[in-house]
């Protein structure tokens, strides 16, 4: 089945001429990136070519998908905005509320009949305003999209961080919160900061135990988890067009991870291949007959330098593999290095854990590669030495490597088949241990390895690194095993190597599925209920947040001061919390209670200025509202760095947080916390964050001449009567503000069609 095929021809159609005036305003050679923003601007050209890192731009984005955990947040607004349907094609996909315990067939069983009531709203409520939606077990959201959706010089949003995985397949796909979701699905125009771009430069090719994902490990390392902030990152050159379609998703995939906007690669014949595999081939044919436009112009790839605020370049023929980690993606080490790391830093050699697959690796060809590791290693009289589990991306991988064999093949060794889902990638993960505070080790070729991260547990040391390298230390049960030159004993006592992966980018035998798990909307949702019970704990139907008083903040206090990083999963767990992601009171209750107290090294204990008491932040903040007293949040360096939950905005936003001041913000957040009218301000020097005291009484002062560019004064009234006054920055448009003194963007929304 072709989806939006008449979108895709009038795109196509009327992308060379947009590019090509694109090009006579920017007045030079364009890249890759600016091809697809240029023509996916929702009015005209401007006069003067857009400034990257600068101007605030509206687009008109081609479709939006949603995960099940942010979707039921962003339908429970879009329900309330006044449109009976949605004005550009829109997706649900339910990956994130299946827990991995067992197996798949038991874990999904056990998911459908917990979370029944949720699946029965974002079923009902995709039906009634046109939504396609994907049932339980159907697969991860971003594999989806590679697989039905994704093409090449389209625009998409997504309510997941890692939405960019679309740029495998040549499309600017970004991650969002759901209030930018509504924007799109209600046919208003998308605001992004036009992003600054940098180019990566890809020549060679990878061969032996290197993969796609190395490509990716390398980048987080020499950008770190701050480096892509604000910007596109786009791949060119021989080296990209030598990797496989679903390669570059991975690599495009774990870009959030650098903070990027998004990451991107050329259109190829990679792409054609794939598209032409997954039943695609009209696409494959109409992306042909525009190729050149699908691509940075010549100029470009010759001298990059010129037309990208920063390059690397890589030959990948010299990569080796990395793992990255633990408790953060961008630490990297090369698998030559790894056995003198593990000494060094005292991480646990011995690994308890391999995990597999996931919406980043879990392609045919990922599959495919890990599975001839296994074969050879039964053949060589080995077995895993760890615990070993495997996640599908999709029931078309899932049914397509069961038919040939590769499931079989892992079960060999013990390895253990998840559901088609997030599952411990995202803490959905009913993990058993001995001891939950004995320092461990696992390793997943998984996105991201926070603390805490996969099994909420802050004693374990998570890797990340290929499926094949992932899949090799499953054999060892060693975190320094280095299959290029180790080997390993055997049950006769014999010293054997493993041999290096092999695989296939696409199935020889083509891809195959029964039932891939769509249900497409109604024609007519006029006379379908959305299904939500008033006394449900799970489901909250919205109220519209306050409008700004419009007069300064004066009394706020301090309701906690975050020290270190303090990521969207300290600010809103995920896990067990997931349950309530559409009832935005009970999920409050998680708000900040995984970030640390600077005054104490806690975590969720702060203290409460009307009784002087420390207690857990979520009360302490309840008790500050029902007094009509206001607080702020306090934090450090990239504060919201990880998924695009809204919740992480949203619920500060309820429990009557009115702003948060950071030393500097990661982008999806800080758009979060402007949607929700919330503040979203920064020290104008970072050092006055050592300021902030336990017990002040803060005030925000220029509000009423709020302006763009024009900084915010923030009075610190301390306990012993002295005051310090700093200067904070905002990046507040002129609608940005609107959304501020409205209380929230969905609030002008409502006004829009309310008139």
């Amino acid at each position: 089945m072709v989806f939006d095929l008449d979108l895709i021809r009038k795109l196509y159609k009327e992308m060379p001429g947009k590019i090509e005036a694109a090009r006579k305003l920017v007045g030079k050679p364009l890249t890759f990136s600016e091809k697809i923003l240029y023509s996916h601007l929702s009015g005209p050209l401007p006069a003067k070519p857009h400034n990257r890192g600068k101007d605030y731009v509206d687009f008109a984005p081609d479709r939006v998908a949603m995960q099940d955990a942010t979707a039921q947040m962003a339908l429970l607004q879009f329900m309330t905005c006044g449109r009976n349907k949605v004005a550009v094609p829109s997706t649900v996909h339910c990956d994130h509320l299946i827990q991995a315990k067992v197996g798949a067939k038991k874990d999904l069983e056990l998911a459908i009949e917990t979370n029944r009531e949720v699946y029965d709203f974002l079923s009902s409520i995709s039906d009634k305003y046109g939504i396609g939606f994907w049932k339980p077990g159907a697969g991860i959201i971003h594999q989806v999209v590679l697989e039905n959706y994704a093409f090449p010089g389209g625009m998409m949003i997504g309510t997941d961080s890692h939405t960019p995985n679309a740029g495998g397949l040549g499309m600017v796909a970004i991650g969002v919160g759901g209030a930018d979701a509504v924007d799109v699905m209600a046919g208003l125009p998308w605001e992004l900061k036009m992003p600054k771009l940098i180019g990566v430069k890809l020549t060679g090719k990878m061969s032996g135990w290197t993969s796609c994902k190395d490509v990716i490990l390398w980048v987080a390392g020499q950008l770190t988890v701050k480096g892509g902030t604000g910007a596109i990152v786009e791949y060119f050159g021989p080296g990209a067009d030598s990797m496989s379609a679903t390669g570059k998703g991975t690599v495009c995939n774990m870009g959030a991870e650098i903070g990027a906007t998004c990451s991107l690669f050329a259109y190829d014949e990679k792409m054609s291949a794939y598209l032409k595999a997954t039943g695609r081939e009209e696409v494959a044919v109409l992306a042909d007959g525009i190729k050149a436009h699908l691509r940075p112009d010549e100029e470009v790839m010759a001298d990059p330098a010129k037309y990208y605020d920063q390059v690397l370049e890589l030959d990948l023929s010299t990569l080796e593999p990395y793992v990255n980690g633990p408790f953060t993606p961008d630490l990297a080490t090369p698998i030559s290095k790894m056995a003198a790391a593990v000494k060094e830093n005292g991480w646990p050699e011995k690994l308890e854990v391999a995990l597999i697959g996931s919406c980043t690796n879990s392609s045919y060809e990922d599959i495919s590669r890990s599975a001839s590791i296994v074969e050879d290693a039964v053949g060589k009289g080995l077995k895993a030495n760890s615990e070993f589990t495997i996640t599908p991306g999709s029931e078309l991988v899932r049914y397509t490597i069961e038919r040939d064999g590769f499931i079989n093949t892992f079960e060999k060794v013990g390895g253990v088949v998840l559901a088609n889902a997030c599952g411990p990638c995202i803490g959905q993960w009913a993990r058993h241990i001995d001891d939950p505070n004995r320092k461990n080790t696992i390793i997943t070729s998984f996105n991201r390895n926070f603390a805490k991260r996969n099994d909420g547990l802050a004693s374990t040391h998570a890797f990340v690194a290929s499926p094949e390298i992932v899949t090799a230390m499953a054999i060892a049960g060693s975190i320094a095993f280095n299959p290029l030159k180790d080997k390993l004993k055997n049950a006769k006592g014999e010293d054997v190597a493993l041999k290096e992966p092999t695989g296939f980018e696409l199935p020889p035998k083509g891809f195959a599925v029964d039932d891939a798990g769509y249900q497409a909307p109604a024609k007519d949702g006029s006379g379908i209920q959305v299904k939500v019970a008033p006394d449900s704990k799970r489901l909250q139907l919205l109220e519209p947040f306050k409008a700004w008083e419009g007069i300064d903040l004066h009394g706020l206090k301090l309701l906690i001061k975050a020290k270190g990083k303090c990521t969207t999963d300290h600010i809103s767990m995920a896990g067990p919390w997931l349950k309530f992601r559409g009832h935005l009171d009970n999920i409050s209750n998680n708000m900040l209670i995984g970030a640390i107290n600077f005054y104490n090294e806690k975590t969720d204990s702060v203290k409460n200025q009307l009784s002087g008491e420390y207690g857990p932040v979520p009360a302490t903040a309840r008790a500050y509202k029902a007094a009509s007293i206001g607080s702020i949040v306090v934090g450090d360096e990239n504060y919201g760095e990880g998924s695009s939950r809204e919740h992480a905005a949203m619920e500060p936003r309820h429990l009557g947080v009115r702003a948060i001041l950071v030393r500097s913000f990661a982008r999806i957040h800080e758009t979060n916390l402007k949607k929700q009218g919330m503040l979203a301000l920064t020290f104008a020097d970072k050092a006055d964050y050592d300021k902030v005291q336990e017990d002040d009484s803060i005030d925000i002062v220029g509000l009423t001449s709020f302006a763009p560019g024009k900084p915010l004064t923030v009075v610190l009234n301390h306990k012993d009567g002295s005051v310090d006054k700093i200067t904070v920055n905002h990046t507040y448009n002129e609608q940005q503000i609107e959304w501020f003194k409205a209380g929230g963007a969905l609030n002008v929304i409502r006004a829009e069609f309310a008139k």
